[in-house]
């Protein structure tokens, strides 16, 4: 079992940045960032596995996620916020298996933290 424990979230207005991070308590094959929106499901926001990245497309030139050499602390940089980014971001982890976008693949999750855009 991975913890995972976010910071970062805080409220922003419309053009800003905010930087999201997460520590887990071990390395881990492959983490992401996962949101959900009050009254909406949860969808995959940005995944990482040796470096490898993949976006969901709504932020694809806005948002950059990183991680340490150790790969046990994750980052989302979040730039030109929109207020449809509102929403709780989780960081997750899995420890084998494809490195998708798929919340549902995710065994290991954080406690979440708030970003809202207005």
């Amino acid at each position: 079992h991975v913890q995972l424990v976010e910071s970062g979230g805080a409220s922003v207005q419309a053009g800003g940045s905010l930087r999201l991070s997460c520590v887990a308590s071990r390395s881990t094959y492959c983490m992401g960032w996962f949101r959900q929106a009050p009254g909406k499901g949860r969808e995959g926001v940005a995944v990482i596995t040796d470096g490898t990245t993949s976006y969901t497309d709504s932020v694809k030139g806005r948002f950059t996620i990183s991680q340490d050499n150790a790969k046990s602390n994750l980052y989302l940089q979040m730039n030109s916020l929109k207020p449809e980014d509102t929403a709780t971001y989780y960081c997750a982890a899995r420890r084998r298996g494809s490195c998708l976008l798929d919340w549902t693949l995710y065994e290991n999750w954080g406690q979440g933290t708030q970003v809202t855009v207005s």
